[in-house]
């Protein structure tokens, strides 16, 4: 074995393990973060991150992937810095390490790719290090936009003043005061300023201003006041009998940072398909190998039955033979069983990702959203996880960005301002998965719908699934950053009915919400089915499409030329004639009084 295969095989498993630790970590940033919205705190989810992001910084200090190992140090020192101040994440925190994780994965997607890992982004460097100094018992005075003259007469105790004030929602602002000839003869001066501003705002401080004497009147002192108000400008201007006030701009230097790192590295736009994490820990073209390889032997047994039935037909004693081919069926059996779970996934992990997505949806819409998973613990192909993954944030997009109603109409409509997206799933009995998406919105107008579309109001669920699935049909009169542009539900019902085989459904009820429904096999790659005989004509389909088996005895199976009915009243044409037979096959009466048609030769 090679250098350069220890190497890929290691780094392999590294990446594994850090998908694993990225997984919790995302799930504990959540729930610190809707402990955050409830306001408690939840100093589990916090340690539990700790220690994710120090295993991933050990593991990619072992690999030699530095940049993850600088923003993984970075996140680690903040949550450290919070922990040693016996505070609790901020929504600010929560969104840089969120940012953090994100490029985390990023950077592990590239190597996984074996493209070049970029380093670190200096923005996010920036912010991680700022929130740092913030959790700090003396944290840096804010910084402040004003000029040298202003700035070198303020303390960090006057700052913090400020910035305290801007926090708690009022606005700071210069007022500057120049003695003038009318002014005087008015009464005005520091003392009556100070009076008159001080009712309308709190004085933080008073700076003597360098004016020329030619600006100002004989014996006058210039000076700003830096106030903290409600009150409009205009009154704060007439209370001081100054022409204008200015605004300071006050952050601390956590809030500069973060609004840099925002502006170096945009939020992940909402329209971006999110790529399902999921390595397998054994390469999926391995176990692609060993299933072609299980075909063979597949092949080879049926092989081996038919030269066993042809010795019986001679009259040879095959008993022991017909023994081995049967130990051989188990044998195959659990060996198909054994590779198809190690190429499955559990749904959990396929919806992983599905918090983030709408929490994303969420702050793009300006809408607040709850999402909700009963993931059950069935299990799929990750080839089919990876294909129905894009159809789900389809789902989910229109479901926040259509159907969810901003806060406001929601209060208006009597609900709650926070609406709640549902995805759950379960497998069904015929090797299916059964996804479903369903939302506590509007619902779907069918009129709006059939307007857009051009044709008559849809009567059924069905015939609005037609009509919402057309390519380019949208009821948005103007595409957003999510959605808008009449392409998702065509994408959705591509991969679900045509590219998967399965089904996709819909109910809808205005004002009450709408869920659409998916119905997928759990596989594509071994597909389980029934063989039957017609005549001595051999027949195989797979167990997916059959919907009932019956035994029908011979003496209910009459000949006639009419067409009969099925269960569900629907009409079951005759078979034609075939090979040259002379009649056409009959129908009978199946159980429960209705008609099946039989075929003949």
């Amino acid at each position: 074995m090679s250098d350069a295969l220890d190497v890929n095989e290691f780094v392999a498993g590294y990446l594994v393990e850090v998908e694993e630790h990225l997984s919790a970590s995302t799930a504990n940033l959540l729930a610190a973060e809707a402990a955050l919205r409830a306001g408690e705190s939840n100093p589990r989810a916090v340690r539990e991150l700790f220690r994710s992001l120090h295993t991933i910084k050990g593991l990619s200090a072992m690999v030699g992937v530095e940049p993850i190992v600088d923003i993984a140090h970075g996140m680690e020192t903040v949550l450290r810095a919070v922990d040693r101040a016996a505070g609790s994440l901020s929504a600010t925190s929560i969104e840089v390490l969120l940012r953090g994780l994100r490029a985390i994965e990023e950077r592990t997607r590239a190597l996984a790719g074996k493209q070049p890992v970029p380093p670190a982004a200096p923005a996010l460097l920036d912010a991680l290090s700022a929130l740092d100094l913030a959790a700090a018992p003396s944290p840096p005075a804010p910084t402040i936009s004003a000029d040298p003259e202003i700035l070198a007469k303020l303390g960090p105790g006057e700052r913090v003043q400020l910035a305290q004030g801007v926090a708690a929602g009022r606005r700071a602002l210069r007022v500057d005061f120049v003695p003038s000839p009318a002014r005087t003869a008015e009464g005005m001066n520091i003392t009556t300023v100070r009076e008159r501003v001080g009712k309308l705002a709190e004085i933080v401080k008073v700076v003597p201003l360098s004016v020329p004497a030619s600006d100002r009147a004989p014996g006058g002192i210039a000076f700003a006041l830096l106030v903290l108000t409600s009150a409009p400008d205009e009154e704060i201007a007439r209370a001081a009998g100054a022409d204008g006030v200015r605004p300071l701009t006050v952050a601390p230097p956590v809030a500069l940072a973060v609004a840099a790192l925002a502006e170096a590295e945009p939020e992940e736009p909402a329209d971006r398909e999110p790529q399902l994490r999921g390595v397998v820990r054994v390469e999926v073209a391995r176990l692609d190998d060993a299933l072609d390889k299980l075909s063979a032997l597949v092949v080879t047994r049926f092989r081996l039955a038919r030269a066993a039935a042809d010795l019986r037909a001679r009259g040879v004693d095959v008993r022991d033979l017909s023994e081995i081919l049967r130990e051989h069926d188990r044998q195959l059996r659990d060996l198909r069983g054994a590779i198809m779970r190690a190429r499955m996934i559990s749904v959990t992990e396929l919806l992983e990702r599905v918090p983030l997505v709408v929490r994303g949806l969420g702050r793009a819409t300006g809408k607040q959203v709850r999402i909700e998973i009963d993931a059950g613990k069935a299990e799929l192909d990750k080839a089919v996880a990876e294909r129905i993954f894009p159809a789900i944030v389809h789902l989910l997009r229109n479901a926040v960005d259509h159907a969810i109603e901003p806060p406001a109409e929601r209060r208006r409509l009597g609900k709650p301002e926070e609406g709640v997206v549902r995805v759950s799933c379960f497998e069904r009995s015929n090797n299916q998965l059964e996804l479903s998406v369903a939302d506590d919105g509007r619902g779907i107008d069918r009129a709006l719908v059939a307007a857009r579309a051009g044709r008559p109001a849809p009567d059924g669920d069905a015939a609005l699934l037609d009509l919402i699935t057309l390519p380019g049909l949208s009821t948005l009169d103007q595409a957003t950053k999510t959605s808008g542009r009449g392409l998702g539900m065509d994408i959705v019902r591509r991969i679900a009915v045509e590219q998967l085989g399965g089904e996709l459904s819909v109910s809808t009820a205005r004002g009450a919400g709408t869920t659409f429904t998916l119905r997928i096999p759990l596989t594509l790659t071994i597909v389980d089915a029934f063989s039957f005989l017609c005549g001595d004509q051999p027949f195989v389909t797979p167990v997916a499409g059959v919907e009932e088996v019956m035994e029908i005895d011979a003496a209910r199976i009459f000949r006639g030329p009419a067409p009969g009915r099925a269960r569900g009243g629907a009409e079951l044409p005759a078979l034609g004639p075939a090979r040259g037979a002379a009649e056409l096959p009959a129908l009978g009466p199946a159980r429960g009084g209705t008609e099946l048609p039989a075929a003949g030769r």
